[in-house]
């Protein structure tokens, strides 16, 4: 597992993100980047696991054109943006600034 480092909205606050690489069933090689990594009393910390047991195994066992996967993406089509935002901390910008 190699992990890189994203900062958040908030100056002193930094989001952990690990990336997970495994062959698939088709002995194709993976990659899941931008997994956060949270602690155990997180409130987003369950719903991460699952989410991430759930894309790891549909990318397991079905055939892949693409060998690079972004975990925040498929979180942006499976959660609630407000979710999102707030797992992620993205700021809003007014005025495209």
């Amino acid at each position: 597992m190699r992990y890189n480092i994203k900062k958040m909205e908030k100056e002193d606050d930094i989001l952990v993100c690990k990336s997970l690489e495994f062959k698939n069933s088709f002995g194709q090689k993976m990659k899941v980047m931008d997994i956060p990594v949270l602690d155990k009393d997180h409130r987003y910390y369950f719903m991460v696991e699952v989410r991430l047991q759930s894309y790891i195994s549909s990318l397991y066992y079905k055939p892949q054109e693409k060998s690079n996967h972004s975990f925040s993406e498929y979180l942006k089509r499976k959660i609630s943006w407000t979710e999102y935002k707030e797992l992620y901390s993205i700021k809003d910008f007014k005025n495209n600034a």
